[in-house]
């Protein structure tokens, strides 16, 4: 069979779906996973389309089609993610990146260009420094050191296997010698603790940020089970907010004042419908400026506040 007759297949057998998982692209899906078992970009899918696919990539082809019917979702199947232009490696260890979370990546740039267009900033002069909590892949710590390189960039995961996985994306995608403080710098811990949080991972008497970042667990522990099949491949740390939703979301806002320097800003994504309560949240734990920027599509994504006072 020809690539145009495996990519037909591939995307008929995609559209009739399963019981377990409805896909809604079959035709960008199996031109994904055929294009990674050729080794081809899938511009050239369309140029070789008349060359012959031998028995055994069919048949790898076929495996990795089972794969997304019962619900796995692509990225996982190929092993990586484009996000921010960026080619990040992923695995069920960790959240896939998505295209919302390039709201608070692009937030926190633009307001550190606006800051480095002020001479009298500090961040003008060296550079601002940040802190990604719940880390992940890196996506957002990667990203944004990626585009400024002169950033001083932290992250800290409570799970081995994210930091892992992180740490592998910032030597793919960094190079050694970027910025003031080489790469990044990892750290496993819960949020701003050790995994039992006591005795911090952060000196908060030495360790200011200009920056406190995170895509944080934000769904309602009881709502997991009702999201969609591809979710379910994802690690549940990673969602898992507790009953609101909020149970992570509210030890951030607590605890980031006593890391941020005097103007320093914390930016997080949550569910819209969150927004209201954590504006509140926000405003109780000494943030003031709240600023709430929408997504693609036109919701409400990212919220983020600049701390008042150092506790």
């Amino acid at each position: 069979m020809t690539v145009n007759e495996v990519l037909a297949e591939g995307t008929s057998l995609l559209a009739s779906g399963s019981d377990t998982a409805r896909i809604d692209t079959p035709a960008l899906d199996s031109s994904i996973l055929l294009a990674h078992i050729l080794n081809l970009d899938r511009s050239d899918l369309i140029t070789r389309g008349n060359e012959t696919v031998s028995e055994q990539d069919r048949q790898n082809y076929k495996a990795l089609l089972n794969r997304r019917i019962s619900g796995e979702c692509v990225a996982y199947i190929t092993g990586h993610k484009e996000f921010y232009g960026l080619e990040f490696n992923v695995n069920p260890g960790v959240l896939v990146p998505r295209p919302d979370t390039e709201i608070l990546v692009e937030t926190a740039i633009n307001i550190c260009k606006a800051r480095e267009k002020d001479i009298h900033s500090d961040t003008a002069v060296h550079g601002p420094k940040v802190l990604d909590l719940c880390t992940g892949s890196g996506a957002i710590a990667i990203a944004l050191k990626h585009e400024i390189p002169n950033a001083e960039v932290w992250a800290s995961d409570i799970s081995p296997k994210a930091l892992e996985t992180a740490k592998a994306n910032c030597k793919k995608l960094l190079r050694a010698d970027s910025g003031p403080a080489g790469q990044i710098t990892f750290l496993e811990g819960d949020l701003f603790g050790n995994k039992n949080g006591n005795n911090g991972i952060l000196n908060r008497d030495k360790q200011k940020f200009d920056f406190v970042l995170t895509n944080p667990p934000y769904v309602p522990t009881d709502q997991i089970n009702f999201l969609s099949a591809e979710v379910q491949f994802e690690p549940k740390l990673a969602l898992d907010g507790g009953t609101d939703g909020l149970d992570i979301i509210k030890k951030i806002i607590q605890q980031s004042p006593r890391y941020l320097s005097s103007g320093g800003i914390l930016l997080m994504e949550a569910d819209p419908n969150q927004m209201p309560k954590i504006r509140d949240l926000l405003e109780e734990n000494n943030f003031g400026n709240i600023k709430i920027y929408k997504d693609l599509v036109g919701m409400e994504r990212v919220i983020g506040g600049t701390v008042k006072s150092i506790t």
